[in-house]
């Protein structure tokens, strides 16, 4: 008797396709066309191959305006029982961040969504990043979703093994049972990595007599030629050749005892192998990319041994990061992340209805840019920027309902960012200024309400973990002139392409030159005392001393609201070198902003006091950190010098222009215009904020927003003060 005849095994594969709120219109048809419709024609092809779909719902808008058909003949595949479809949040969020209110109505939205479209009520959802709580089963049941899947990981730490997992358990929270699978890392990292027939036999050696069991592989749809060098290989030239037609055909073939069942079907068919409670947890690497960067880099190089010396015993229980670490690594997402919370509460007063913002508030939840690992995340400037601009929409909507058309202005200091320090959050129908008196008294987010557009949601440049390997790559690179990757592919046939976890490219050559570091996070109203004769290529590449001690330090902070509008004073009383003393002079910096009532316009006026008794001989700088989407040469975000002919206009060019009295910044797709008038000539410095992180398709250089650095020579006798003004007028453009 044959093991065919005699035993049998179910598959449940399972396709999560997700594109982020605010990506490239271009990159939705790049991927539609190397991995979404090439999946149809095989399925289409071969019946006998049954699987599970989760479409976001922001990928599902998009399909709608841009290839309604393609969602047609999705609902045949459904009808005929090949397409299970499965729910989730809406706009992919990750749940345990958002409010419970929010939880229940993305999850719900999708399901009406799906209903809608496909004929059927989904009975599963896709958990986004796999980012589990233990407090999600009751919102999940209470949403009607009958079952999930997770990462093998998040079984395991709790001591189950793989032969533990070929089934589903079932969990809760005071809730009723949720049926929760676990997705085989090892079946993720060979689907489509390697050849068909080592996924038929790794399925056949695990198949019984009863038939009952299920292995399960639940990952990115984009993985089947959207990646880089994987729509040749999953594709082949015709329909006849590629990865996923020689899978399909081999799951047809062997179908007498390899059974393709859609996870929900098995859920009804068959009983939990038992009950688990499952921690916080994630899959593995995001709880690596969780990690302070050197922890994070140790971890990896840990993780990566142990799996190469197969120690499966032990890497069970390694455990990295917590998700909600996130919110520590990167003051930007926990700054995105307490703005959403602001405006949920502000939504919700308004009735929480489409008309008050919900939908645009539900964009702004898109998980994208709430984390960062080797891919994307937080560094994605433009998704970043609109998250952003979901959640001013939101603000508009619903303060348009609860304050009317007239002109308004309110200011409060709150523990905003929820660290026990009150920063000042000033709103008006025209703009809002969210500014911090504990560091440095900068400014911190400045959304104008017109364009929907936050100016200052720039990244400040950090150590990542993948820089050290990047580093050790480009050294290895250059000592043998050869691209190498950093883990061995012994073995591996060249034909096959490298997976984006154990490969590294780069879309130049020499990127660890590009490699700084801020001291500071890249706020504006950043106050310096310079060193003469810096340059500014020193100063951006952060080769340089501050002279001055107001960098991140406290301000005082006094506020006053007058007919015309509202005054905000910061001082602080500290001190600056000077060259070739001792000791360091004191001096009082202040700057007070006015915010006009009913106006797109900011004034910002410094004064500083020697209050020492010898000569203050210094170079002061205010630095501004913009955000206006200009990465890549865009020409539609520019700087213009009335006078000057610039020889690089674009946003993410670099310069510098003397006895500059007024400029201009803006993006015309943006349709936002900031005209900067001083008082004093000032010499302007501006260069492109450049990280350098990693993509599915390599490393590369990222546009995160532009500095720019006003500067004046300043000589003060003992007692003497120096002032400057600084208005800011946004127009249309």
């Amino acid at each position: 008797m044959t093991i065919a005849s005699r035993s049998s095994i179910h598959f449940g594969l399972l396709l999560h396709n997700h594109q982020p709120i605010g990506n490239f219109p271009w990159v939705f048809q790049q991927v539609y066309e190397q991995a979404y419709l090439p999946i149809l024609e095989p399925l289409e092809r071969h019946p006998g191959v049954r699987l599970s779909l989760h479409y976001s719902g922001s990928l599902l808008d998009w399909l709608q305006e841009a290839h309604p058909e393609f969602l047609e003949r999705i609902a045949a595949l459904v009808k005929r029982k090949q397409v299970e479809m499965v729910g989730g949040g809406y706009y992919e969020p990750i749940l345990a961040s958002i409010p419970d209110a929010d939880k229940l109505a993305q999850i719900r939205r999708l399901t009406e969504r799906i209903r809608c479209d496909f004929g059927v009520r989904p009975t599963g959802m896709w958990i986004a990043e796999r980012v589990w709580e233990p407090s999600l089963p009751r919102f999940l049941r209470e949403a009607e979703i009958e079952w999930t899947i997770l990462d093998d990981v998040h079984f395991k730490n709790v001591g189950l093994e793989d032969n533990d997992l070929y089934g589903y358990y079932a969990t809760e929270d005071q809730s009723t049972a949720l049926k929760v699978y676990a997705t085989s890392k090892a079946l993720r990292y060979t689907i489509p990595w390697r050849p068909v027939n080592e996924t038929i036999e790794t399925l056949r050696s695990l198949a019984t007599p009863d038939g009952g069991r299920i292995v399960v592989m639940g990952d990115d749809g984009e993985k089947f030629g959207g990646w880089p060098e994987t729509y040749p290989y999953c594709w082949g030239s015709d329909e006849h050749t590629g990865w996923v037609e020689e899978f399909f055909t081999a799951l047809e073939e062997n179908s007498t005892w390899l059974h393709t069942t859609p996870l929900g079907e098995y859920a009804r068919s068959y009983p939990a192998l038992g009950r688990i409670y499952i921690p916080t947890s994630s899959y593995i690497e995001m709880t690596e990319w969780a990690l302070p960067a050197q922890k994070s880099f140790i971890f990896g190089k840990l993780l990566h041994q142990l799996e190469h010396d197969k120690h499966n015993e032990l890497l069970q229980f390694m455990r990295g990061g917590f998700w909600r670490n996130f919110l520590v690594r990167y003051p930007e997402v926990n700054n995105q992340h307490k703005k959403m919370l602001r405006v949920h509460e502000q939504v919700y007063a308004a009735g929480a209805t489409e008309q008050t913002g919900v939908l645009e508030l539900w964009k702004a939840q898109a998980n994208d840019t709430y984390w960062h690992g080797l891919f994307g995340g937080i560094y994605m400037a433009h998704v970043r920027s609109a998250i952003y601009h979901h959640l001013i929409k939101a603000e508009n909507a619903a303060d348009a309902l609860r304050r009317g058309a007239e002109h308004w202005q309110r200011y409060e200091f709150t523990d905003f960012d929820r660290d026990t320090h009150d920063e000042l959050l000033i709103e008006s129908d025209q703009q809002n200024l969210y500014l911090d008196p504990q560091r440095g008294g900068t400014l911190f987010e400045w959304d104008i309400r017109r364009s929907a557009h936050n100016m200052l949601c720039v990244m400040t440049r950090r150590e990542e973990s993948y820089h050290q390997t990047l580093r050790e790559y480009e050294r290895e690179r250059r000592r043998s002139a050869i691209e190498r990757t950093v883990a061995s592919t012994a073995g591996q046939d060249e034909s096959e392409p490298g997976s984006p976890h154990t490969t590294v490219r780069t879309k130049e050559a020499d990127l660890d030159h590009y490699l700084f570091h801020d001291r500071y996070r890249r706020h504006s109203l950043v106050d310096h005392f310079l060193p003469f004769g810096l340059k500014l290529l020193d100063f951006a590449q952060v080769r340089y001393e501050e002279q001055g001690n107001f960098i991140e330090q406290p301000y005082q902070a006094q506020v006053e609201q007058g007919a015309s509008g509202l005054t905000v004073a910061l001082a602080r009383s500290g001190h600056v070198r000077r060259p070739g003393a001792m000791t360091p002079l004191p001096v009082r910096l202040s700057k007070v902003l006015f915010v006009p009532l009913g106006q797109e316009r900011l004034i910002v006026r410094y004064s500083i006091e020697n209050l020492g008794h010898t000569r203050l001989h210094t170079l002061f700088a205010t630095e501004w950190n913009i955000h206006l989407l200009g990465g890549g040469s865009n020409d539609e975000a520019y700087y213009r010098v009335p006078g000057y002919e610039l020889e690089n206009s674009h946003f993410d060019g670099t310069g510098e222009v003397q006895q500059v009295y007024t400029f201009h910044i803006g993006n015309t797709w943006l349709q936002q215009d900031m005209d900067f008038s001083l008082s004093k000539a000032a010499t302007l410095w501006r260069f492109s904020i450049e990280t350098v992180t990693g993509s599915e398709a390599g490393f590369e250089r990222t546009h995160q927003g532009s500095c720019i650095a006003l500067l004046w020579p300043i000589v003060l006798d003992a007692g003497q003060h120096w002032n400057v003004e600084i208005e800011c007028s946004g127009s249309e453009v």
